[in-house]
């Protein structure tokens, strides 16, 4: 399959309108990814490995794709290519998923395309980021509340995410002074998420489950909150269930960081040994890959050689790139008025007192990503955004070590009865698409 044909088919899946043609692009996007042996992975025995002491000094980037995710997703894997690396992971949350329009399936198979578009060849890893419990949700009507992410992460599954990052740190009690009281419906909740996980997971797949014990934004994380987590998520987890593979912390950082009122970005301090400490009680006390970071896209450059250095298993990347893509010169400023008229009436309510619009904009303009898809997907120049967006990746995979993974990848992660795989997720691609336009 040429380039031509995989970008053609991406648009049917990405902004086609008819069901049935949306179905036969990812049926064809998926079977030509089979046939040159491109297919979602789990990380997770890799993971294991990196907990036993088998490898390090390297940090695995897990990026989020808000728009122009086939584009992006490209870039991403042109400069693996290009320095021999397979550790690396797409990501979307589960807020994601909704102002960005981007169901799972989608996800999935537009990574796919990218990969194939680039001849990229072995084991992708997607992941379901921040699985989240709403804690004001969960207080109403817990039952609802997990069910409903239940839902999501079975959906999930069946379109390849076979990485799932559970954050039920949202109801960790900081009222309490004990931190076996303050972590114990987190660690409760994780427990039941992580068997409900192994009881979808394909045959031959251990999905890499994590767990968050500190909700970025809050205080930073102590490996005393570690141990408390893990002595009651473990109790908790049923016998002969296996576990987390590693521990998302707080550090210091906010999502998306902290917008000043001239739209730029507060400096961070983040505590690199938080990230540390937390990684060596994993590895030491569980076998765990270590510590994870949220909300670092927007640190500054001279950050990210940092994490291989405090032992950082995973730093996940986001922002940064949403706004290179909105504010690259090659994004029509038409389009980009077009955005931010509707903002000011569809996100009106964001706009809080005291706030300036460039921290108006700034904040809400991540949620017309959905609304705005198919016109941006329609914009001439997006591979040139793109190429802009690429050296970022570039660097950030020179900071963060990766180069020369692809070896690593090789050695730990196996075939995964990939075959199967894409028969069962053949069965599920029509439900995928029920109620769309």
């Amino acid at each position: 399959m040429d380039k031509k044909a995989i970008d053609n088919l991406v648009m049917d899946v990405v902004v086609g309108t008819d069901v049935k043609i949306k179905e036969d692009a990812i049926n064809a996007i998926w079977e030509a990814a089979y046939q040159k042996g491109v297919y979602p992975a789990s990380i997770h025995d890799f993971y294991k490995a990196r907990g036993e002491g088998k490898f390090g000094g390297f940090t695995v980037p897990a990026m989020n794709l808000r728009s122009l995710t086939y584009d992006l997703a490209r870039a991403i894997f042109h400069e693996a290519i290009k320095i021999n690396a397979g550790a690396f992971i797409f990501e979307i949350a589960r807020s994601e998923m909704g102002y960005t329009d981007q169901k799972p399936l989608e996800y999935t198979t537009v990574i796919l395309a990218a990969a194939l578009a680039e001849k990229f060849e072995g084991p992708v890893f997607i992941q379901g980021d921040h699985f989240q419990v709403n804690a004001k949700n969960y207080k109403k009507d817990p039952v609802a509340e997990v069910k409903g992410l239940k839902k999501l992460i079975k959906e999930s599954i069946e379109a390849g995410f076979y990485n799932i990052d559970i954050d039920s740190s949202t109801v960790v009690d900081l009222t309490q002074t004990d931190l076996l009281a303050q972590q114990k419906l987190n660690s409760e909740l994780c427990a039941e998420l992580t068997a409900y996980i192994r009881t979808l997971q394909p045959e031959d797949v251990n999905i890499s489950v994590g767990g968050e014990i500190g909700e970025v934004g809050t205080k930073n994380s102590t490996p005393e909150d570690l141990r408390a987590f893990m002595q009651l998520y473990l109790k908790n987890l049923p016998k002969g269930v296996e576990g987390i593979s590693k521990i998302s912390v707080q550090t210091g950082t906010s999502h998306g960081g902290t917008v000043l009122a001239d739209g730029t970005i507060a400096k961070v301090s983040l505590d690199f040994n938080v990230l540390k400490s937390i990684s060596e009680v994993c590895k030491k006390d569980y076998k765990m890959a270590g510590s994870v970071q949220h909300g670092a896209s927007t640190l500054p450059e001279t950050e990210f050689h940092k994490f291989p250095g405090f032992d950082a298993a995973e730093v996940h990347l986001a922002t940064q790139f949403q706004n290179m893509v909105l504010d690259s010169k090659f994004f029509p400023a038409q389009l980009k008025k077009k955005i931010y008229d509707w903002l000011k009436i569809e996100a009106k309510d964001e706009m809080k007192p005291g706030m300036t619009d460039e921290q108006f904009f700034y904040k809400s303009r991540k949620k017309a990503l959905g609304p705005f898809k198919k016109d941006i997907m329609a914009i001439g120049d997006r591979e040139k955004i793109a190429g802009e967006v690429e050296k970022t990746f570039a660097f950030l995979f020179d900071q963060l070590k990766i180069k020369d993974s692809a070896k690593l990848i090789k050695q730990y992660i196996k075939d995964q009865n990939q075959k199967r795989h894409f028969e069962l997720l053949h069965d599920k691609k029509a439900e995928s698409f029920e109620g769309d336009d």
